[in-house]
């Protein structure tokens, strides 16, 4: 202030002694005058360029003042450029958080008091059919009908969610879909969603399984209670007794067999995948498979027609070479589908195992039956647990319901594929297809046998 008060004085002085100069005392005061007006128009002119800048300019374009009007410009100019700083920082941090939620593996969508959408993550879109640019401000409950959500986010009460059907939901795949809202802020709402399809299956599978295995627990052992009663309270002869006992026998096995299963499933489960240093002769695994194969047909003929087994010669199966892989986990398995070939086919009926070459270096293990056949509509399940295509015709063969999840395990561990192929009343083929990285030749195998 005293600047300006001293340039003010200044300019009238100098006013003065001009007009002073060109007409004595009228002329020194009207000098003094003007001198004050011209102070008066530049210090207005200061003030309105730097009133204009601050009414709409940007930092880089503050006018050059001197004087107290020059200081308020370059103490404005350094207020709007640490504004914008911390606007930029405020905007990258936001920018961070919306890309986290853009990578979350959860729906989010951001709803105003309203219930309009603000903002919506590209998995928000995906569960409920959005699309961002097209649905923004949109109320969510006219994009999303379902009587449930309607009612649930008219309700207010958010304590809990709901669970919908997703996008594209049919009832032979359906997807289901949980909300949940979260109020904040002045009246806004977090929107989540998750898809929880697989938790639900893994759900009822565990459900299904308690129950399954229940099941097949409890029959046996309710056969095994009620022949122990009838050996307890029953005078019986000794043909009668060794035919109870024979029964009890065969009911002990069932449960015994239905254990192991049940145990090697969860060892491959719980267990790390088998490496490609141990090598398994496919001509061993073979020959087991068929010494298994031919006792089971023998004795489930009981006196009538053996089945007709055919396996490779013995030429072919030396030829085979080795698979990389563990030899108990490889035996269950291709034993498992011959044994269920000789089970649920017809007495005298034939069964073929192959074992092929296939272009690029795998290898084919397959077995066909001239059995009943598969429905199409089983195909895609056999391969569950527990999961049969005639229940009375397994429990009298003595299968388990596991041995096709077993197989199926035991060839992902090992990089294989299991593929079935059948027509109802036309018997079946189970093949097991090995890739070539976990094969070797026998004439590979007879040079790293020879090398120095």
């Amino acid at each position: 202030m005293l600047l300006r008060l001293f340039v003010l004085i200044l300019c009238q002085l100098a006013g003065a002694a001009l007009g002073w100069w060109l007409a004595r005392a009228w002329g020194a005061a009207a000098g003094a005058a003007l001198g004050a007006c011209l102070w008066l128009a530049g210090d207005s002119w200061a003030a309105a360029r730097l009133l204009a800048w601050l009414r709409g300019g940007a930092a880089a374009e503050a006018p050059r003042l001197s004087g107290p009007w020059g200081e308020a410009a370059d103490r404005a100019r350094r207020l709007l450029r640490e504004g914008q700083r911390r606007e930029q920082a405020s905007q990258a941090r936001l920018d961070e958080i919306l890309a986290a939620l853009q990578a979350s593996p959860n729906g989010v969508t951001l709803l105003d008091a309203a219930g309009r959408i603000e903002w919506c993550n590209q998995m928000a879109q995906e569960h409920f059919g959005l699309e961002a640019a097209r649905d923004e401000l949109q109320s969510i409950g006219n994009l999303v009908r379902d009587p449930e959500f309607t009612a649930y986010l008219a309700g207010g009460d958010y304590a809990q969610g709901v669970v919908l059907p997703g996008r594209g939901s049919t009832p032979s795949r359906p997807v289901r879909i949980a909300v949940h809202l979260h109020p904040y802020g002045d009246g806004r709402r977090l929107l989540l969603s998750r898809d929880i399809t697989q938790l639900e299956q893994a759900e009822a599978m565990r459900r299904d399984f308690v129950a399954n295995v229940s099941h097949e627990i409890r029959t046996p052992l309710t056969v095994l209670i009620g022949f122990v009663e009838t050996l307890q309270t029953l005078p019986l002869d000794a043909s009668e007794r060794a035919h109870y006992l024979g029964l009890m026998a065969r009911q002990g096995e069932r449960m015994q067999r239905l254990v192991q299963d049940l145990l090697t499933l969860s060892r491959l489960e719980g267990s790390p995948l088998p490496g490609r240093h141990e090598w398994v002769c496919v001509r061993e695994l073979l020959r087991r498979c068929q010494d298994e194969a031919q006792a089971l047909s023998t004795a489930l003929a009981q006196g009538g027609r053996a089945h007709h087994i055919t396996f490779p010669e013995a030429a072919q199966a030396e030829a085979a070479g080795e698979i990389a892989g563990s030899a108990a986990e490889l035996h269950s398995a291709l034993a498992n589908l011959v044994n269920n070939a000789v089970r649920y086919t017809p007495a005298g009926g034939s069964i073929t195992v192959r074992w092929e070459t296939q272009p690029g270096g795998g290898a084919r293990f397959s077995v066909t039956d001239s059995g009943p056949g598969i429905a199409p509509e089983h195909l895609a399940r056999i391969t569950e647990r527990f999961y049969r295509v005639d229940r009375s015709r397994s429990r009298d063969t003595g299968g388990t319901g596991l041995g096709l999840a077993i197989v199926k395990h035991v060839s992902q561990r090992h990089g294989a594929v299991l593929r079935v192929a059948s027509l109802l009343g036309e018997g079946a083929t189970f093949s097991v297809e090995f890739p070539a990285s976990r094969l070797r030749a026998a004439q590979a195998i007879s040079a790293a046998g020879t090398a120095p």
